[in-house]
């Protein structure tokens, strides 16, 4: 697809596979799983007519796909994947060996409930399943920003002070399958914002290295602090990042964000694709006189704890949305986030978490107004359940 000056409409998917296209990556390696397949199929096609310049690796699995994703980023190849639900958790294993050895991986993953009972449809089960990997996690809330966070995740993954893994999070089906207006990128602002991949330290026969060697018991724990803190220390690059691509793209992208929040007494907090959908509730109940706002979450890992605090210090009542469950937990991943962020903070606000979207169930605008209300009622009782599942047909 020629680089155009006016918005295409395309799929959130297409938009990824034209991000990787302008990124003039090296090498794909992927499976097809429903929602992700028609990433990589379009990917193929690029690669098949002579758009893109690539290896393509047709592998008979998710874990072979981020097996074959190894060598090729350890080698300095910029290399991307995709996947969803089943198929990321197949791959589990493979993700931690990605991020303790350094590797830039862009991997998107069309957000997918996992099993059982069977589904295909969305919600986070898979990304919460997958937070404690070491990879740099980040949300879209559209086709656009999904275009967008691809190419900056390359720029960002690839920073010899960052070198680390990079998952671009779309709900599934919601942004994977639905057609919006997008704005592809010009091929040479890419360029100008993404420098060609570096790799300091790559495989090579000439210049031996030793990567993912055996740790015993004396050097794990220094080898794990270690990672920790490069994880850390990647925050300012990512920033970095955002500010060069405002500079050349022109859209500002932050950490966390919020839409009517200043003076909120009530704040919902979402993350992905419903953002959007919540947006509306917020503005009806604004109409209405109520004192709501909206607060979202697009950089999952490293944790933005600072922006947080920030963003929620100023509320009375924040009601956390989650779309997956911690099982036997005090209540959803981002709930459990949010009280941990804000635990000891001076005037903390009453947090309350509700559950709902789960295995791609819509939720409407309307749905948002009753956990506006719900989680008030909550808040107010001082009800030691502050978190809920809503929409639980008895």
């Amino acid at each position: 697809m020629a680089n155009s000056r006016q918005r295409v409409g395309m799929e959130g998917s297409i938009a990824i596979a034209e991000a990787v296209r302008l990124a003039n990556a090296d090498v794909i390696a992927a499976y097809p799983i429903t929602p992700q397949t028609h990433i990589v199929e379009r990917l193929a096609e690029m690669v098949a007519n002579g758009e893109l310049d690539a290896e393509y690796i047709p592998v008979e699995s998710e874990h072979s796909a981020m097996s074959a994703c190894l060598g090729s980023a350890a080698v300095g190849a910029r290399t991307f994947t995709a996947t969803a639900g089943q198929g990321l958790e197949l791959m589990h294993e493979v993700l931690y060996v990605a991020s303790s050895m350094r590797l830039p991986i862009v991997m998107a993953v069309a957000d997918r409930a996992l099993s059982a009972p069977l589904s295909v449809w969305g919600d986070h089960s898979d990304a919460m399943a997958v937070r404690d990997t070491g990879w740099i996690q980040i949300f879209a809330e559209n086709a656009q920003e999904a275009h967008d966070l691809v190419l900056w995740a390359f720029r960002v993954g690839e920073d010899p002070s960052v070198l680390f893994p990079v998952m671009v999070h779309i709900d599934g089906f919601n942004l994977s399958h639905v057609t919006e207006p997008v704005l592809i990128r010009d091929q040479a602002d890419v360029n100008r914002f993404l420098p060609p991949n570096r790799y300091p330290l790559p495989l090579h026969p000439d210049r031996p290295v030793t990567m993912g060697a055996f740790g015993p018991p004396a050097i794990y724990t220094e080898a794990k602090k270690a990672q920790e803190v490069a994880f850390e220390n990647t925050k300012p690059f990512i920033l970095k990042a955002w500010e060069e691509f405002e500079k050349i793209f022109g859209p500002r992208y932050s950490p966390v964000e919020t839409y009517k929040a200043e003076d909120a007494e009530t704040l919902l907090l979402t993350m992905g694709s419903l953002s959007e959908t919540a947006s509306l509730a917020v503005d009806k109940m604004r109409a209405e006189g109520k004192r709501v706002g909206l607060v979202r979450i697009r950089l999952w890992r490293p944790f933005p704890f600072a922006e947080i605090r920030q963003a929620l210090s100023r509320a009375k009542t924040v009601i956390v949305f989650d779309r997956s469950i911690s099982f036997g937990g005090p209540g959803g991943p981002v709930f459990s986030e949010i009280k941990a962020a804000l635990y000891g903070q001076p005037a903390q606000p009453r947090v309350v978490g509700l559950i709902g979207g789960l295995g791609g169930r819509d939720v409407t605008p309307s749905d948002f107004e009753y956990m506006v209300n719900r989680g008030n009622e909550i808040a107010q009782k001082g009800s030691p359940a502050e978190s809920e599942m809503i929409g639980v047909r008895e």
